[in-house]
């Protein structure tokens, strides 16, 4: 069996910055509101009729496959992970893979929101890792900016999210010790309806406590109405607490399982790089697996959380910053909606 290594890394963010201060023209809230929850300052949003979920992946993969010493046309599969695909489907991988002009090669779509890359390195690697192949495009992207109830009814969420994206090519690597080590993976429905966008969807509110009305007619007309645009049922859900609560206990709990398994010890770890969903989030784990801060890697004050395309926008940055350097040891870890979370270590 071969090691999977990243052979090359890029981001994309979109010029556009929008400040704590910008946001007050459109809801009631404050710099001081924002930051005190959630640690952020800014956020980028994409152009709203230029950029999409995909060309914003393109532009990441692009830099991800120069750094790689490859080309597009040697790239033999795609895994694209996102929650805001250009289309209903079909979904972002395959829209990428044509304007990168690929061959036809698979492109695999997956929906685990934050934890998507992480999820989707880890496809990744069992790929490499049995030979099946060798130049494989892990991308995570969003763009959140198109969807959100940006009024003070929808502040709560909106004030967090923003758009960009990551990307990494993985190669296979017979170097002993290098690479991606292990990956761990988790989930649990149980409390799946308190981060969710229900709508468009197919459910017809089976799982939730208040039904929605749907139109009189024996066939269709269940994905969306009118009236949830109207209402704010169509934006997107979230029990804050709920999440900050489970998120605090599964993101230490599964860096420590890596660890584990590969007998090393929480002080091993040379750079972190959680994923962005909420600095107080971060911070919590720091201080929980007792790590300095320059051994924590945060980028949220200026992006906002960027769900899929945190982790590997921040592992970019980290590493152009000169905070990751050839041999040290590197955890990612997630956790999202779903809910869904795992980790990676990484020998770099």
């Amino acid at each position: 069996m071969f090691q999977s290594k990243i052979a090359g890394i890029g981001y994309y963010v979109p010029k556009n910055v929008y400040s704590n201060n910008d946001l007050t023209r459109f809801m009631e809230t404050s710099d001081e509101w924002i930051q005190e929850r959630t640690g952020i300052k800014e956020r980028r949003y994409a152009d709203r009729l230029e950029e999409t979920t995909t060309t914003m992946g393109v532009e990441a993969a692009k830099v991800a496959i120069e750094r790689a010493g490859t080309s597009a046309e040697e790239i033999d599969f795609i895994i694209f992970a996102t929650l805001s695909p250009d289309y209903y489907f079909p979904g972002c991988g395959v829209l990428l893979q044509r304007e990168m002009g690929m061959k036809e090669i698979g492109a695999l779509d997956i929906r685990n929101q934050c934890s998507g890359f992480v999820y989707a390195l880890s496809i990744a690697d069992q790929f490499i890792k049995t030979g099946m192949y060798k130049n494989i495009l892990v991308v995570g992207s969003e763009k959140h900016s198109f969807a959100l109830d940006y009024s003070t009814r929808g502040r709560a969420v909106s004030v967090i999210f923003g758009d960009g994206a990551g990307a990494v090519v993985l190669q296979p690597t017979t170097e002993e010790g290098k690479g991606i080590l292990s990956t761990h993976l988790h989930a649990d429905g149980e409390e799946a309806e308190k981060l969710a966008m229900y709508y468009p969807g197919a459910s017809g509110g089976k799982w939730l406590e208040n039904k929605p009305t749907w139109p009189d007619q024996e066939l269709g007309g269940m994905l969306m109405t009118s009236d949830m645009l109207e209402d704010g049922t169509a934006f997107p859900y979230m029990d804050g607490q709920a999440v900050f609560k489970k998120a605090v206990v599964k993101f230490p709990e599964v860096i420590h399982e890596a660890l584990a398994k590969n007998n090393l010890q929480a002080g091993d770890i040379d750079m972190l790089v959680p994923h962005q969903a909420n600095l107080r989030i971060s911070q919590y784990v720091q201080k929980t697996l007792g790590l300095k801060d320059e051994q924590v890697f945060n980028n949220i004050q200026k992006y906002g959380n960027t769900t899929a395309a945190s982790v590997p926008i921040a592992l970019c940055e980290a590493w152009e910053q000169g905070k990751i350097k050839d041999g040290d040891l590197v955890c990612l870890a997630a956790f999202g909606a779903g809910f869904t979370w795992g980790s990676a270590l990484i020998r770099w």
